[in-house]
């Protein structure tokens, strides 16, 4: 990306940490157990907002962060929800009792929140309506009006919403690190991933990463070219461009990291950085022209604008989503109790891109 934007800038390659790639290697993750006894936040559980309170010390209570589960859904979409809360409780939160965010564009029915809100005692939120659908509505009309294709799409909304409106919802403010995890969980987590988060200073966490389809994003790279050469100074010196890049940033090589399970700081979504990084995008129409999605925005944004140390891999964790899947493998199998088979996840998959990930870290981790 330096070099497209001016040839003075080939020289500080090394400097700013654009180091060439190295071997694909093993990675080692170092993990946290779980820490010593303190308070739980207490939440009232319905759709106010209440800023997280410590209550007394409990010797079967650890430390917890400032962190949420967060699910954009709908009523219709019960029985996956229902599933996803359930294994999360039951492999990890029931420990824990980390407190719930429901997002929907329409009022949740009292059937989708009392068959929920059954599955565990940690706090449920059933958000308001994330967006003004008269309003929202009325913008889509007007777009439609201008000629603006797929304008009226709900798809696009929610991948616009997820890219820069979600980490701003009032039932989200109280929280730092939010957790997504709509999706199947295969394996045990016998630590705390919100708190390993926060004692590495990590922003941003995945599990799978992945080729984009260059049909949604046909200009998405352009903007983003366009937005650095404005704004170099958001550019870490420690960035990870080689994730993103195989030549130097001319060209986008589709890389990202898939978001329907990530776990994210939103110090980073409500940064300066980041902030005007999506006004730009939205000066772009992108989400609405084309098929901007949140993962490739989110894993831009963070692979050019934070440190690559500040990345992390959580090869322990085991889902899946729709066809594709991770499977831990060796010891990490083994130690949680993964129901998934090792032989069979996407970290081999030709269009995966993890391997690529791993080859940037020549001290064979992340946890640094």
């Amino acid at each position: 990306m330096i070099s497209y934007f001016s040839s003075d800038y080939r020289p500080l390659r090394t400097f700013i940490g654009l180091g060439q790639q190295g071997t694909p290697q093993a990675l080692e993750v170092d993990h946290h157990s779980v820490l010593s006894a303190n308070p739980v936040p207490t939440l009232v559980i319905d759709d106010t907002v209440a800023e997280p309170e410590p209550t007394a010390a409990s010797e079967d209570r650890p430390i917890l962060a400032n962190a949420t589960f967060v699910m954009l859904c709908k009523n219709g979409e019960l029985e996956g929800v229902i599933s996803s809360v359930r294994q999360i409780e039951d492999r990890f939160n029931r420990f824990y009792r980390y407190p719930w965010v429901f997002l929907n564009d329409q009022p949740f029915t009292d059937e989708f929140k009392e068959r929920v809100g059954v599955i565990s005692d940690a706090p449920m939120h059933f958000g308001p309506d994330w967006i003004d659908e008269k309003k929202a509505l009325a913008g889509r009309l007007k777009m439609v009006s201008q000629g603006i294709i797929y304008a009226a799409s709900r798809y696009r909304n929610m991948c616009r919403f997820n890219s820069g409106f979600f980490y701003r919802h009032e039932l989200m403010k109280p929280y730092r690190y939010y957790w997504r995890p709509n999706v199947q969980y295969f394996c045990d987590l016998k630590y705390d991933p919100f708190r390993f988060m926060q004692d590495n200073n990590k922003v941003y966490g995945f599990t799978i990463s992945l080729l984009e389809w260059m049909q949604t994003i046909p200009t998405l790279w352009e903007a983003t070219k366009e937005f650095v050469g404005l704004n170099y100074e958001y550019l870490h010196p420690e960035n990870m461009l080689d994730f993103l890049s195989n030549d130097n940033g001319t060209h986008y090589n589709l890389c990202h990291f898939w978001s329907n399970f990530e776990i994210a700081d939103m110090d980073f979504w409500r940064g300066e950085a980041y902030s005007k990084f999506f006004e730009y995008l939205e000066s772009k129409g992108g989400f609405y022209y084309e098929r901007w999605g949140d993962a490739p925005v989110h894993s831009i944004a963070v692979a050019l604008f934070a440190s690559k140390h500040q990345i992390h891999f959580f090869n322990d964790i085991g889902y899946k989503h729709e066809s594709f899947q991770h499977c831990p493998a060796g010891q990490e199998w083994y130690d949680g109790h993964c129901s998934c088979n090792p032989r069979d996840t996407f970290i081999t998959h030709p269009n995966s891109c993890t391997k690529r990930f791993i080859s940037l870290f020549p001290d064979n981790t992340t946890a640094t």
